[in-house]
């Protein structure tokens, strides 16, 4: 009998680790390239991206050959769109705009078996040949929810109590959008409720997630956060920028 698959992203983030990542790789041969690199996860793009359905197989496969956790944020938090996608065989969901606790418990739900939720009955692509499937998979399935709105602060303490969400990614250009400052996330009003809601997460006890460059990863990595989103066009921006500077000073 063959064994569902670790979520190695869920239990480094169980063990107390750090998780990074790695969105803008949505074709299995980008993933296959970036297999070894010390990314811990996949991130597709079926809200803002080109993934659909079809893809998720073919997706979620080439990071199963590389140990990686397949991750896809879905447009919105309907339930259809959440099992469907997890019934592709992506480990992970992330669900936009969590605003209030009656929706964090509806994406709960519809991404969990019963007891727990009420996932539609149907087996994942990582449930074929997996006898005792439907007993495991929830222990398997990875769930992100993303605080990207300014009212979704004032809701945060009863958020937060909602059980079997692993990961709370502060996104912080929405966010800044919500409270007037579309483009401009460094806004010093955006910052500070940005960082109150990372702090509220991290001493609840709940994992905290954001998106983070090269840069500005260290300030987050001070203020406890252990879920990590970063961007390939940033990793190939900076890269060919130090290409170049290498070759300027060539001249």
């Amino acid at each position: 009998m063959a064994e569902i698959r670790t979520n190695n992203a869920k239990k480094k983030l169980k063990n107390g680790g750090t998780v990074i990542a790695l969105g803008g790789a949505d074709s299995p041969e980008i993933v296959d390239l970036l297999g070894p690199s010390p990314v811990d996860a996949f991130w597709f793009e079926a809200e803002h991206g080109p993934v659909d359905y079809s893809h998720i197989g073919d997706l979620s496969r080439a990071c199963d050959l590389w140990g990686k956790t397949s991750i896809v944020r879905v447009g919105w938090n309907e339930e259809n769109i959440i099992y469907r996608t997890l019934d592709r065989g992506a480990q992970s969901i992330v669900v936009p705009h969590m605003k209030t606790r009656a929706i964090a418990d509806e994406v709960v739900a519809a991404a969990k078996f019963a007891p727990i939720g009420r996932r539609g009955m149907w087996f994942s692509r990582q449930g074929y040949g997996v006898d005792d499937y439907l007993e495991k998979a929830n222990d398997e399935t990875m769930i992100v929810v993303l605080i990207e709105d300014y009212d979704a602060l004032q809701e945060l303490d009863s958020i937060l109590e909602v059980d079997q969400i692993d990961v709370l990614l502060v996104a912080q250009s929405d966010f800044s959008q919500s409270m007037g400052h579309i483009g401009n996330p460094g806004h010093p009003d955006a910052v500070a409720a940005i960082d109150e809601a990372i702090t509220r997460i991290v001493a609840s006890g709940r994992v905290a997630g954001t998106n983070v460059s090269a840069e500005s990863a260290g300030k987050y990595v001070d203020m406890g956060v252990r879920f990590f989103y970063t961007n390939l066009s940033d990793w190939l921006t900076q890269s060919a920028d130090r290409f170049a500077a290498a070759l300027d000073r060539a001249k």
